[in-house]
This record gives C-alpha cells, sequence and structure tokens, in this order.
C-alpha cells in the first residue's frame, strides 16, 4: 500500500508517497493540472490511497482523483494541526506529516458533502453572504437617516439625498438576487421528501429546510442525537481546571446550522403558544440565550428523529400536543414522499 499526503494550494500542490515502512517513494511539487496529477500515480503502485486538507478548493482534486480510482481522504485541518504540530513548516514537511498520519491512521477525517449536493449547498451559503450585504446597506440607509435626525429620505437634500438613492438602488438589486437565487433552488429541493418532512416541524420554513438538508448531508453520520447538538454547536465546550468550571459557547461543528436552529427557536416561540409557556417557563429558571437554546436543541432533536428514521413529523413538542399547526399552502405539497 501507499501513502499520499497532498498539501493543496491555489495553483500547485506538493506531493509526498510513502510505503507501508513509513520510506518515501516520491516528492514533487507540481501545477494543478490534472495530467500532472495523472503522471505523478501512474509511476506508483495501484495499491493506493491519499489524502489533503479540507480547503475550499479539494472538489476538483476529489473528482480526479475518483476518477483514477484513487481514494481520498478528507482531513480536518483544526484536528490535523493539534495531532502534528511543527516548529519548522513549508509545503513539502506538511505534506510529508500527512502522508505518514494517513500510513499510521491517524487522519481526522472531515466529511465530504455528496457531489449532488455540494453545488447547491455553495449556493445556498453564497445567497447568506448576499443577504449580509443586504443588512449592511440597509443599516447604512437607516443610520444616515439618524444622522439628520430624519424620518424619511425625501427630508434629505444634495450629497446626502444622492447618498441614501445610490444605497436604495444597492439594496434593490440585493434583494432581487436573494430572491432569483431561491427560486434557483426550488427544482431541486421542494420535491425532496425530507425538505416535505421538515417544513412540518415549529420554527423551519423553506430556507432553513434548504439549510438544514444541505449541511447536514446525511443524518446517518451522526451515531447519536448527541452527536448531532455537538455538529449543531448547540453544546457547549467545557474547561473545567483546578476545581472551577466554566462553559461557553463552542466554535466546532457547523456553524450554518446553529444559525438556522437559533432563528427556527425564535419563530417556534413567537407562533407556538405551547412553545412561547415553555420559554417563559425556562427564563424563570434560567436567562434568555440559554432559554432559546434549549428551545433550539428541542428543534434539532425534532429534525434528527424525522431524517434519521424517515418519519413524518407528530406535531408534539417536548412531549404535549402542539395547538398550531402549519397550512397546507406551498412550499408543502401534497404528497410527502414525492
Amino acid at each position: 500500500m501507499y501513502y499520499t499526503g497532498i498539501d493543496l494550494h491555489k495553483f500547485t500542490s506538493y506531493l509526498t508517497t510513502v510505503d507501508s515502512s513509513g520510506n518515501i517513494i516520491k516528492q514533487q511539487n507540481i501545477k494543478n493540472l490534472d495530467h500532472n496529477f495523472v503522471q505523478y500515480f501512474s509511476n506508483i503502485g495501484t495499491e493506493h490511497i491519499t489524502t489533503v486538507e479540507s480547503t475550499m478548493t479539494w472538489y476538483w482534486l476529489n473528482d480526479l482523483l475518483t476518477s483514477m480510482n484513487i481514494p481520498l481522504i478528507l482531513a480536518h485541518a483544526k484536528y490535523v494541526k493539534a495531532i502534528a504540530y511543527a516548529k519548522v513548516k513549508t509545503d513539502k514537511v506538511d505534506s510529508h506529516t500527512l502522508a505518514q498520519l494517513l500510513r499510521m491512521d491517524y487522519i481526522p477525517a472531515a466529511h465530504k458533502i455528496s457531489n449532488d449536493k455540494r453545488t447547491l449547498r455553495d449556493a445556498l451559503r453564497a445567497r447568506l453572504k448576499i443577504v449580509q450585504r443586504h443588512t449592511s446597506i440597509t443599516n447604512s440607509m437607516q443610520l444616515l437617516l439618524a444622522k439628520y435626525n430624519f424620518d424619511s429620505p425625501t427630508q434629505l437634500t444634495g450629497i446626502a439625498k444622492y447618498q441614501f438613492d445610490q444605497l436604495s438602488e444597492v439594496e434593490e438589486i440585493l434583494n432581487c438576487q436573494i430572491l432569483d437565487l431561491e427560486k434557483q433552488l426550488y427544482p431541486f429541493l421542494i420535491p425532496n421528501e425530507d425538505i416535505q418532512r421538515l417544513l412540518w416541524i415549529p420554527g423551519i420554513g423553506k430556507l432553513n429546510a434548504f439549510n438544514i438538508l444541505l449541511e447536514v448531508d446525511d443524518i446517518n453520520r451522526f451515531n447519536d442525537v448527541k452527536n448531532f447538538f455537538s455538529y449543531c454547536r448547540l453544546t457547549p465546550s467545557a474547561r473545567n481546571s483546578g476545581g472551577k468550571q466554566k462553559q461557553r459557547s463552542s466554535k466546532d461543528g457547523n456553524k450554518y446550522l446553529k444559525v438556522v436552529f437559533s432563528d427556527a427557536a425564535v419563530h417556534a416561540i413567537q407562533y407556538y403558544p405551547v412553545i412561547r409557556k415553555f420559554n417563559s417557563s425556562l427564563i424563570r429558571k434560567k436567562n434568555k440565550q440559554i432559554a432559546k437554546t434549549i428551545i433550539a436543541k428541542e428543534i434539532a432533536k425534532i429534525v434528527y428523529y424525522v431524517l434519521n428514521y424517515k418519519e413524518n413529523y407528530n406535531n408534539k413538542f417536548n412531549g404535549k400536543d402542539l395547538e398550531h399547526t402549519k397550512s397546507l399552502q406551498w412550499p408543502r405539497i401534497t404528497n410527502p414522499y414525492a
């Protein structure tokens, strides 16, 4: 068996291949062209496995190696650094370190999203960036009015009026882009049976459902609901030392799912009396943020079991029946298994 560590960059990659004993068989810095990789691996035995850190540009490399029948393990960048800290850090050293970790089966593997979902997920993440820009522009418009203590843009004159009009044009463009991008996703996601099940869960609308499906990818990769909570950043990290205990929000896991379930909790509290009452009882014992996180965890638990068992939501929350039910109108389709 041969093991290759790949230090991938935008234009070039450094590759190191070792054998089962850890001896270096080949090392080379190559340009990121398909034929260069084909040529590199053509002179090495067929029993082969590779690894690369989970950067933003691994898609094409994974597809190329798959076409060559060479398995690629995606290494979790943060945990690789924790395992293999080095004072001297170069491309050559990094690729050699990856190859040796792969040989010893010490690579902390990151999840590789399914090929059919990765483009949709990236489009949805791009939409979030547009939304953030839209929010920034809207805030700038409100700030401009506040500077002059005006209630309406019609009160502005001169350069200030021109500036507001420019911001308004950009806001309209971004809003159109947000809506257009959403519509591009509808044909691929609305008919999905998991999306149709998710839409019945409190606080989850079509965009939250899209995010959950695409960010989770495969619910079976989580051993239990606690692992799912951790991945969604709904479990606080702990620092216990010298008899002192500290807890804080975890930064490990998926930040997008953290946002989704927090948003779902806010909407569930707003529209469901049973959940609102439960939230009020939590606030009396804990602060508002902790109460919201508990609601978010309860929604995440429902999502986990709905996706894991492929069952429709039973309209219960924390063991109690919900009085409020969602309407049957679009984006829900008549047959939940379509």
